[in-house]
């Protein structure tokens, strides 16, 4: 079971980070892209390319500090084709290397339509009888907002194949309270969201107590992280916000049980741009090194609030 792995991968490795591979061309060291177009040119294959080179490094450089990895796959699929077989390639990779990968698709449609998503990225395509990997991952993440024959179109691939999927609940962007903050029948929009995936997660309960179907909550509102706690109790949360949107370890405390456990927290640009900050005096050339660092950083601070709070897990 998907939940299962995880949990076992944040006990093993002593972590609760998940490293966002959100791969900006304009962020990649300049030796790399440079390199990239000399060979390819300076087009979709190039930019695609210089992606890959950059992902080795950053997956080479983290995989025995974190449990797991989340591609967005918007990053890749700007490239064309090109770029979603980088994402594929990167996937592929990062499992080789023992890690968990979140693909961060957020699917959801009606129907066959979300059947074809979850085929996609959870399970396998049929071509004529014959089963085919297309995407691989553990678990992704999915868009609730067409409702509940949405999300059950995912639930066989995720018990058929031992995989996940994480709900957008709570984002972390500030206009998220536009629409997720409504009220209606005294309740607001992303706990009546709550209270669907909290359903959900029943029918996928592993031996830890928590369900391989999870919830994203932002780092950047603790207090809704608080209430979302109590309502989905089963649900593991990915937590996006820490670090460059404004999120703080005190920011993400009660999104973990008390026994440390219940959450993964996302950070994207502060590790894989780590080196722009000249992170333990790494500069360009040493990217993977200050995104190690960068990476250790996080987890000392998370870890240490944990033992603070009486909250560890290990």
């Amino acid at each position: 079971m998907f939940i299962d792995r995880l949990i076992q991968q944040i006990k093993l490795k002593k972590s609760n980070i998940v490293v966002g591979l959100d791969p900006r061309l304009d962020m990649i060291p300049t030796h790399i892209r440079e390199k990239s177009y000399c060979t390819y040119g300076k087009n979709l294959r190039g930019a695609a390319e210089a992606v890959w080179i950059f992902n080795q490094e950053i997956i080479g450089s983290v995989h025995d500090l974190v449990p797991a990895v989340k591609p967005q796959i918007a990053f890749y699929e700007q490239y064309g084709l090109e770029g979603l077989e980088i994402y594929q390639k990167t996937c592929k990779l990062a499992q080789e290397k023992g890690l968990l990968v979140i693909g961060d698709v957020k699917r959801g449609d009606i129907g066959t339509t979300s059947k074809a998503y979850s085929d996609a990225y959870l399970g396998m395509t049929d071509v004529e009888g014959e089963k085919i990997e297309a995407f691989f991952s553990d678990a992704i993440t999915v868009n609730p907002y067409l409702g509940d024959d949405c999300l059950k179109e995912f639930m066989k691939d995720i018990v058929d194949y031992e995989k996940g999927m994480f709900v957008l609940v709570k984002t972390s962007n500030p206009t998220s309270g536009q629409l997720q903050d409504l009220e209606t029948e005294g309740k607001k929009i992303y706990e009546i969201v709550a209270r669907l995936v909290d359903q959900w997660s029943k029918k996928t309960i592993g031996v830890h107590g928590y369900s391989s179907i999870g919830a994203v909550v932002g780092a950047t509102y603790p207090e809704e992280a608080r209430n979302l706690r109590r309502l989905m109790p089963a649900s593991y949360f990915l937590v996006p916000g820490y670090g460059a949107q404004g999120g703080t370890a005190k920011d993400i405390i009660d999104c973990f049980d008390e026994g440390g456990l219940g959450a993964i927290i996302n950070s994207s640009r502060d590790i894989l741009y780590a080196y722009q900050k000249q992170v333990n005096g790494y500069g360009e050339k040493d990217f993977g090194k200050a995104a190690r660092a960068a990476t250790l950083k996080m987890q000392e601070a998370i870890n240490g609030l944990l033992v603070q709070e009486g909250k560890q897990y290990w």
